[in-house]
C-alpha cells in the first residue's frame, strides 16, 4: 500500500512538474528579445539559446516538443518574443517559420549613402558593411557592364529585412527589384547605364512628376548640342564621393575636377547620383518633346521655369534668387 502510495506521489509531482513547465508561461523575459537561428541549427542549440534568452526555462523542453511533433520541421532565422509563453507555443511559432522581420523603405532619388546611413540608424547594419556591398558591381555586370558600384539600381521601395538580413542579401533583393521595374519600361535598343544615369540627375532634379519628361527634354537637348549638363546635384554627388559635402554647393564644388561634376565636364557623369524610381526611369527613355535647354525653381515654389533662350534663363534665375533672399 505504501509503495502505491509512493508511486502515485511520484505521478502526480511529475504531472505537476509537466503541468509547470509545459503548460505555464514562463515568465522569464526582460522585454523584448531576438533569438536567431541560422540554417544547420540543431534542436538542442535552438533550446539552449532560448533558455539563454529567458523564453524556456529549460532547454530540454524543446526537444521534448519535438518529440510530441516528430514531423515537424524547426526552421531558420529570426525569432522576437516579447511576452511570457509555453513551451508548446514557442515550438510552435520556430515550426511555422514566424520570423520576423519589418519594413524598410528606401525613397526615391536616395542614393547608397543615404540607404546606408538609414540602415545602420535602423540597427540592420552597419553603414560600411552596406557600402562595401554596394560599391561591389557584380550584381548588375551583365546589364551594365561599365557601371562602377551598384548606385542606380538599388531600386527605391520597401523591402522587409531583419537583424539576419547581409548587405549583400539586401542589395541582391533591390537589384532584382531593378530588373523587374526595368523590364516593364525597358527597351531592347536601351542603354542601361546610359539611361538610369539620366534618370538619376532627373530624379534629383525635381519631386513634381510632371515636370520629368521636361527637365529629361532639357537634358537630351544639352547633350545634343554639346552643351554641359551644369546639374547642381552631380556636384553634391561629387562631394560626397570625396568626403567633403557641406550641406550646401560652393564655389570649390562647382570648379572640382571629379568626373562627376558636370559644370566641367560635358556628356553625363560615369555612372548614376543616386537610385530613380520608375517615373524618372520613364521620362528619360521618352523625354518630352521641346526645345529647352534651361530651367530654374520658380519663385514661389512648386516646380520650375522653363526656358530656350539664355536671357530669359538669366531673368528666371535673378527673380528665383531675389525671391529667396528675401
Amino acid at each position: 500500500m505504501k509503495k502505491l502510495s509512493f508511486i502515485l506521489g511520484f505521478v502526480l509531482a511529475l504531472a505537476l512538474l509537466f503541468a509547470l513547465v509545459f503548460m505555464e508561461n514562463y515568465p522569464g523575459l526582460d522585454g523584448e528579445t531576438f533569438v536567431r537561428f541560422v540554417h544547420g541549427t540543431g534542436t538542442r542549440e535552438m533550446g539552449r539559446a532560448l533558455q539563454q534568452a529567458g523564453v524556456l526555462r529549460f532547454g530540454w523542453e524543446l526537444a521534448a516538443e519535438r518529440l510530441l511533433h516528430p514531423r515537424a520541421k524547426l526552421q531558420a532565422g529570426e525569432y522576437r518574443f516579447d511576452k511570457p509563453a509555453t513551451a508548446g507555443e514557442v515550438f510552435q511559432r520556430i515550426a511555422h517559420g514566424d520570423v520576423y522581420y519589418f519594413e524598410f523603405t528606401v525613397p526615391e532619388g536616395s542614393n547608397i549613402f543615404d540607404i546606408a546611413n538609414a540602415l545602420e540608424q535602423r540597427g540592420v547594419m552597419t553603414a560600411p558593411a552596406f557600402l562595401s556591398a554596394a560599391t561591389d558591381p557584380a550584381l548588375i555586370r551583365d546589364i551594365a557592364p561599365s557601371a562602377q558600384t551598384l548606385e542606380g539600381f538599388l531600386f527605391p521601395a520597401t523591402y522587409r529585412v531583419n537583424h539576419m538580413t547581409t548587405a549583400a542579401e539586401l542589395c541582391r533583393q533591390m537589384t532584382d527589384n531593378f530588373r523587374r521595374q526595368w523590364r516593364k519600361v525597358g527597351h531592347a535598343n536601351a542603354d542601361v547605364q546610359a539611361t538610369v544615369t539620366l534618370a538619376s540627375l532627373i530624379e534629383k532634379e525635381t519631386g513634381v512628376a510632371a515636370e520629368r519628361p521636361l527637365v529629361a527634354s532639357v537634358f537630351t537637348n544639352r547633350l545634343r548640342k554639346g552643351m554641359r549638363l551644369e546639374c547642381d546635384p552631380t556636384t553634391i554627388y561629387a562631394a560626397l564621393l570625396e568626403s567633403r559635402y557641406r550641406y550646401a554647393i560652393y564655389k570649390s564644388d562647382l570648379a572640382s575636377q571629379s568626373p562627376y561634376n558636370t559644370y566641367q565636364h560635358e556628356g553625363l557623369p560615369p555612372g548614376p547620383i543616386a537610385n530613380p524610381g520608375i517615373e524618372s526611369l520613364e521620362a528619360a527613355l521618352r523625354p518630352a518633346d521641346s526645345a529647352y535647354l534651361y530651367f530654374v525653381a520658380k519663385p514661389e515654389g512648386g516646380g520650375h521655369n522653363f526656358s530656350t533662350e539664355l536671357a530669359a534663363h538669366n531673368k528666371n534665375t535673378r527673380a528665383y534668387r531675389k525671391k529667396s533672399k528675401s
